[in-house]
Parts: structure tokens; C-alpha cells; sequence
């Protein structure tokens, strides 16, 4: 998760460290990102762990993340979601494997290269409540300037363009503490696509948000691959809003993905059962897959007893 200090994030803080742009190389441009790959971001046999687990989160996967599609990660509590979008993040640094951006390892990207390239919105984030969404949209560009450096117009045209694309140019000037969970949230996003990044990283964004606003960011998800051809990865915890908003699913169950590909050939109803425990009848509809649960499947019964 990143660590906000005020509107510090870590990315910021290791780069004002540790001067110069772009990835560790004579060239920053030349990171693979005209290689034409289907697959974006591929995890390569990738093992994450924690100092306080016994075991792996995430053990030896590899995944592959298609270009300008929405990808969603899926899955029951702990089964490693959260921690595999840290990994693909640099967030947390992994056991074995690797993570490859356009063919190229993560590691061999500068924390503003990175950036530049992924942007990462956590679940938990902190602003000062006085902070306007304008301002806080504008930390975004970080990754494009140099310390002390002041706002160009190609800032500024990149800010209008991310409080546009989620429709907030009306709460610009507003106080990030006088808004809603919702309004919070894209606004957030907003700062994030400041970033101008090539994938955008979320982790279960719709939490803790009423039903209106849930709608609307998963309007804006679809929207950054459809308008903006994004590639987009988030955490979602109902199945129902990630078959909805996704191209492709990646479903985990105890570090390990159980399956992956587009929903309507991964969630079944024997999926429901294996991996969430529960009954279900799963049929197409007007809108996409339609999930309907039943109750608790007979396969898991008794197990938390």
C-alpha cells in the first residue's frame, strides 16, 4: 500500500532521494512499450510472502495482464489478491520471479519510471481535508517534473484532462474533506490519471462507497480502457461488479490462481462453489453474466465451525 504523508507518496519521497528520470538505462523511452505484446504486465512464477506469514501469499504464479483491457482479481478473503496487486506494484518486493512490464523487469525501472507508468490508487489514502481536488489532482504530474520545477502547460492540460475524464470539473474547487466517500474516490482517481500512466492499479475501490457511486466508478473503469485505452487491474470483492466491468478475470483461491480468462468462461457454477463457497445459478443476461446465489454450497458447509 502506498504510504501517504500528506500528498507525499513513497514513489515521491525515493525518487527526491534519488535523482534522475526514467528507467535504469541510457534510455528511459526505450522500455518495450512499442513491442506490440498482447500481454501489458506478466507475473513470471511469482512468489510473495510476508515476514509474519509462514508461507507464500502468492506462490509461483504467472500471470499475464492483456494490453488496454480491464483485468479484475477475484477471489474469497486472503486469498492473495491485494498482496499480487502490491507485487505488480513494486510495492512489495517479491520471494522469486518477477514481475515484466512490456518485457522488461520492474526492477529495472527508476521509482519515477515507474510511475510514469503505473499508477497505483491503495485502499487506504490520506489528504489534508483543506487540500482543493484541483490541488490534489495536480500532485499527480510527480512523476513528469523535477523537484522545484513549476506547473507547464502540459501540467495543467493533463489535470484538466483527468477531472474531466471522471467528471468532477464541478467539485475542482472543493475541499477533498467536504466530499462524499464517492466524490473522494474520483477524485483520486483523477490524481492518478494526472499521473498519465499507461495502467492504472486499483485496489477494491468500491468499498465502503453507497450503490449510486459504486455505478459511476465502474462506469469510469470501463471508461479508461474503452476512451483512454488503459489497461486497468482492480481488486473487487463482488463477483457480480467484476463480471460486469471486466474483459478479463483472474480468480485466486489460497495464493494460487484457480483460473483466469474472459468471465463468461471462468465464472461457472461450479467456480461459485470451489472458489466462494456458495451455491449459485449462473446465466447470461441483457447486461452480462448474471449471478444469482442460492446459499452456502453443501461443499463448504460446517467448514468455519
Amino acid at each position: 500500500m502506498i504510504e501517504k504523508r500528506g500528498l507525499e507518496t513513497r514513489f515521491e519521497r525515493e525518487t527526491v532521494e534519488e535523482p534522475g528520470w526514467g528507467p535504469v538505462s541510457d534510455d528511459d523511452t526505450d522500455t518495450g512499450t512499442q513491442s506490440g505484446r498482447s500481454d501489458h504486465i506478466e507475473c513470471r512464477d511469482l512468489v510473495l510472502e510476508y515476514d509474519t506469514s509462514d508461507e507464500p501469499v502468492v506462490d509461483g504464479e504467472t500471470i499475464g495482464v492483456p494490453d488496454g483491457k480491464v483485468t479484475a482479481l477475484v477471489g474469497p478473503n486472503g486469498s492473495g489478491k491485494s498482496t499480487l496487486l502490491r507485487g505488480v506494484a513494486r510495492e512489495l518486493e517479491p520471494a522469486d520471479g518477477q514481475v515484466v512490464l512490456d518485457g522488461t523487469d520492474i526492477e529495472h525501472y527508476s521509482r519515477k519510471a515507474l510511475a510514469r507508468e503505473l499508477g497505483l490508487l491503495s485502499q487506504h489514502n490520506v489528504v489534508p481535508e483543506s487540500l482543493t481536488v484541483e490541488d490534489l489532482v495536480r500532485h499527480g504530474r510527480y512523476p513528469h517534473r523535477r523537484l522545484f520545477d513549476t506547473m507547464s502547460d502540459s501540467d495543467w492540460r493533463a489535470v484538466d484532462r483527468a477531472i474531466d475524464t471522471v467528471g468532477i470539473d464541478h467539485l475542482r474547487d472543493r475541499d477533498v474533506g467536504s466530499l462524499s466517500g464517492g466524490q473522494t474516490q474520483l477524485a483520486w482517481i483523477a490524481m492518478v490519471l494526472a499521473q498519465e500512466p499507461r495502467a492504472m492499479l486499483l485496489d477494491e475501490p468500491t468499498t465502503y462507497l453507497d450503490l449510486r457511486h459504486q455505478v459511476r466508478l465502474l462506469e469510469v473503469i470501463r471508461s479508461l480502457s474503452e476512451d483512454v485505452d488503459m489497461t486497468v487491474v482492480v481488486v473487487l470483492h463482488d463477483i457480480s461488479q467484476a463480471v460486469r466491468v471486466c474483459d478479463h478475470l483472474v480468480a485466486l483461491a489460497d495464493g494460487a490462481v484457480y483460473d483466469s480468462g474472459p468471465p463468461a468462461e471462468v465464472v461457472t457454477e461450479e467456480f461459485m462453489a470451489e472458489v466462494f463457497g456458495v451455491d449459485a445459478h449462473v446465466e447470461p443476461g441483457p447486461a452480462g453474466l448474471q449471478i444469482h446465489p442460492i446459499g452456502e454450497s453443501e461443499q463448504t458447509a460446517g467448514e468455519d465451525g
